[in-house]
């Protein structure tokens, strides 16, 4: 018995996991067991790379049930499984690079990458026949 999924859909779990990894990013080296009692405020009182983090993770939440949606639509329209791989391979390379972006603080940068994977993920929603 084989367990085989489309890249499509390994890249839904990687979308799903950049929020954590944006939280990680928020948390390393700066985040105790007392912390974890709010955790929010903790996250409220963050300033700088920290706090951008810490946005990213609330946008990467955000955008994901776009994504997941668009993958899920394109595959039931019959998408060419090619080219819904390529796209959403695409979708995720560019919130990794968004994420980079935003804890680095390069805004027009970090919203130009922003458009442009919601455009490939309306490319993904319309790529079924």
């Amino acid at each position: 018995m084989s367990f085989s999924l489309p890249l499509a859909y390994w890249c839904v779990l990687a979308a799903a996991l950049l929020p954590y990894a944006s939280a990680y990013i928020a948390k390393a080296g700066n985040f105790g067991p007392r912390d974890n009692q709010a955790p929010r405020e903790w996250g409220a009182r963050q300033s700088g790379w920290r706090a951008r983090a810490n946005g990213a993770q609330a946008n990467s939440f955000e955008g994901l049930a776009f994504f997941i949606g668009a993958v899920i639509i394109a595959r039931q329209l019959g998408a060419a499984q090619a080219r819904l791989d390529m796209l959403a391979a695409a979708y995720v390379l560019l919130r990794i690079v968004y994420i980079a972006l935003y804890v680095k603080g390069a805004g027009a940068a970090r919203s130009a990458v922003w458009a442009l994977a919601f455009a490939v993920n309306i490319a993904i929603l319309f790529v079924g026949r």
